[in-house]
């Protein structure tokens, strides 16, 4: 590993972890838990073409027993050095993956992520999916978390309403971009306008 792989893969961690970690973890479980609100999650400098906010969930979320699926366009040599030197979390294959980061379009077909068991449905991939803009407006979201209706701006609706139809199996999804976030767990209905 050359010097300025080493200096990329350490540098970019959180600042201060304790209060870093902890205030990404809370807009992480915010953003999860009242769909289609947006949360500043900022505290990482992962390298490009990674977000700050999703660089602050892989901080965050991934450990050692945590498999990473990177789509391609964010699989790079310095993206895997950082996650392993800040995570330690294994880069997987996508059918194995707890987490999954990628555009859209590269994480694509999403049958090949974990949805759960009957058993144990926790045991579902989180996607985590970098986009070039949320917004809450766009598609209609309605369940657990939304008082009467939230909106947000999605990649399409066909894959979040077949996901619905499968719960409580399914795979839960973050949106990043720059250093915001939003949530859409597989609770969630979708509705497109």
């Amino acid at each position: 590993m050359s010097d300025t792989m080493i200096g990329t893969a350490v540098d970019g961690g959180f600042g201060d972890p304790p209060r870093d970690a902890a205030r990404a973890f809370r807009a992480a479980l915010q953003a999860l838990s009242r769909p289609g609100t947006l949360h500043e999650i900022a505290g990482a400098v992962p390298p490009a073409p990674c977000s700050v906010a999703a660089g602050a969930l892989l901080l965050t979320l991934c450990d050692a027993e945590t498999g990473l699926y990177l789509a391609p366009s964010l699989d790079t040599p310095e993206l895997r050095d950082w996650v392993a030197f800040h995570t330690g979390a294994p880069i997987v294959e996508a059918g194995v993956a707890d987490f999954a980061l990628g555009t859209w379009t590269d994480l694509a077909p999403l049958d090949r992520f974990k949805v759960g068991t009957q058993s144990y449905p926790d045991r579902a991939a989180t996607l985590i999916v970098e986009m070039d803009a949320i917004a809450q407006s766009g598609s209609r979201l309605t369940g657990p978390g939304i008082a009467d209706a939230a909106y947000l701006t999605l990649p399409e609706v066909a894959a979040f309403q077949a996901n619905r139809r499968k719960f409580p199996l399914g795979f839960d999804t973050y949106f990043t971009c720059g250093s915001q976030v939003a949530g859409l767990p597989r609770s969630t209905r979708v509705e497109d306008l």
